[in-house]
């Protein structure tokens, strides 16, 4: 089986990170994997450049770049001729299928990974582009919805229900350990000593993630108590950092908080930090949340997605856009953390496996290829 993957880029983002562990475990299964690139350059091409999967970049040269784009898309499709043709996301799903009528024997497969979008936060085309792939879907031969959460959501919207399944996250846990070499390690670069407590928050500079509450939280809870230091790890636009850190001036974190930019070395980040927190407001099944408690990092999650179901009884769930609960239940953990580290890592192990995420997307896509409806 021939399967072209279409995403954005290879940077270091969930979604890339998920995509570069699928495609190279298809490659070990012996099938030939293909990933078409928008923009080159990204982190993660040189790991899957190790492996047999083949990169194709289409050097898209920005937005507008749309024409050009799909004649370059459209060549390499003709040269691959690929049995499924599988789009990473919003922009990627829908060129998909707006080609799927030049290549009919080729199935088209959507990925999706959110399970709210606030379109307040983003621009006219984002919201235009979703309207177009939620319009097309029904055209789509399978739809494949990294969490329970995000199905439900997309089938509220009119996708439909017959073609969309559920496949999880698989969380590399060879890669994701503990590891107290790398926590002692990062800690001394950052300053953090061994009696502080570090709470952080993994992610781009996206509305979504919902800082700012992490933000009120830690301000609240450094009132109380004086042994915690923060940090938020991630990337994002300079504007939406500098909005930011104003406001965590204007909390009085400046002292306790560290903003770290994007890092290749996230294993040793996670075992650095003493509880994550995810306090977004919109997720699918956030990989950092699955990543960090592989390492035995305990969490603090909102009840958005399936972020409750990653974290079990393992951590605490709270609603979101309640920066009291999110503190309080900080607390709760620093104070009392029933669950050793082991006993956390050991959920990721047994739900969210790598095996398990390639054995059921290569079922589905074998059962596509063979010419059957999804499962």
């Amino acid at each position: 089986m021939k399967i072209l993957f279409l995403i954005r880029s290879l940077n270091t983002g969930g979604a890339e990170r998920q995509l570069a562990v699928l495609s190279k475990g298809l490659c070990e299964r012996g099938h030939d994997v293909v990933v078409a690139i928008f923009y080159p350059g990204g982190p993660l091409e040189k790991e899957l450049s190790e492996s047999r999967v083949r990169i194709r970049a289409l050097n898209k040269r920005g937005r507008w770049d749309f024409l050009g784009f799909l004649v370059r898309l459209i060549q390499v499709l003709r040269e691959e001729q690929p049995d499924i043709l599988y789009g990473f996301h919003f922009v990627p799903n829908l060129v998909t299928l707006i080609l799927k009528p030049f290549f009919p024997t080729t199935k088209v497969v959507l990925g999706i990974a959110s399970s709210y979008l606030d379109f307040n936060q983003y621009d006219g085309l984002t919201r235009v582009s979703f309207e177009l792939t939620r319009w097309l879907s029904r055209f789509a031969d399978c739809i494949i919805s990294n969490s329970k959460a995000g199905r439900e959501y997309h089938l509220a919207l009119g996708y439909p229900g017959e073609k969309t399944m559920v496949i999880r996250n698989g969380i590399d846990t060879e890669r994701f350990r503990p590891d107290p070499q790398a926590r002692n390690r990062i800690r001394s670069e950052w300053g953090i000593s061994e009696h502080e407590k570090l709470i952080g928050l993994v992610g781009r500079l996206d509305p979504m993630k919902d800082h700012p509450i992490f933000l009120q939280a830690a301000a609240l809870l450094v009132n109380t108590r004086k042994d915690t230091r923060f940090v938020c790890v991630g990337g994002g636009p300079q504007g939406y950092r500098a909005t930011l850190q104003t406001l965590a001036k204007r909390l009085g974190l400046e002292e306790c908080l560290l903003w770290i930019g994007t890092r290749d070395d996230m294993p040793s980040v996670y075992n650095a930090i003493d509880i994550i927190v995810s306090s977004s407001y919109g997720e699918g099944l956030p990989n950092v949340i699955g990543e960090a408690m592989a390492c035995g990092v305990p969490c603090v999650v909102t009840n958005v997605g399936d972020s409750a179901w990653v974290v079990g009884d393992t951590g605490e769930v709270v609603p979101p856009k309640d920066p009291g609960a999110l503190s309080n239940a900080i607390m709760r953990l620093l104070d009392h953390n029933p669950h050793a580290p082991a006993q956390i890592r050991r959920r990721i192990l047994e739900r969210l496996s790598v095996g398990m995420l390639i054995a059921n997307t290569e079922r589905a896509l074998l059962t596509l290829s063979c010419g059957s409806a999804a499962p």
